[in-house]
């Protein structure tokens, strides 16, 4: 199977360690738009083992809790689908009233021309997840 989120090349890569990476997604609409990829090739959680579960819930959520100190949005997204690339990965998408999409999601209708928020700098962005995942320890 040729899976595009199996190699980890050319990705804008934030965050890593040995079971999981946060990118950042090329997304000019949506700047600070994250995706938490699992490495090992599964599509869906319950192929995780209850340990392994939970490690990628506390990245999802270092992510989020990291977007949120660092960039202030009105709301954050979270989305785990792979209907079109079946390879366990969450989507944290920061939202802002004044975004092209809101309050629809941002694969949705765009709503107005929007304003683009800026993205949060890599580095700053790491080390707020770090720091999130010490905290959950």
């Amino acid at each position: 199977m040729d899976c595009p989120l199996c190699p980890a090349s050319a990705e804008q890569l934030i965050w890593e360690d040995g079971r999981c990476r946060v990118i950042r997604v090329d997304d000019d609409a949506h700047p600070g738009f994250c995706r938490v990829i699992w490495n090992e090739h599964v599509a869906e959680m319950s192929d995780l083992l209850p340990a392994d579960r939970r490690h990628l819930l506390d990245v999802v959520l270092a992510t989020e809790s990291a977007l949120r100190t660092l960039l202030h949005p009105d709301k954050i997204n979270l989305a785990s689908f792979g209907n079109m690339v079946p390879h366990l990965h969450w989507h944290v998408i920061p939202r802002y009233r004044d975004d092209r999409h809101f309050p629809e999601s941002v694969w949705g209708p765009a709503q107005r021309q929007g304003i683009v928020h800026a993205a949060a700098d890599p580095v700053a962005l790491a080390r707020a997840i770090d720091s999130a995942l010490a905290t959950q320890a």
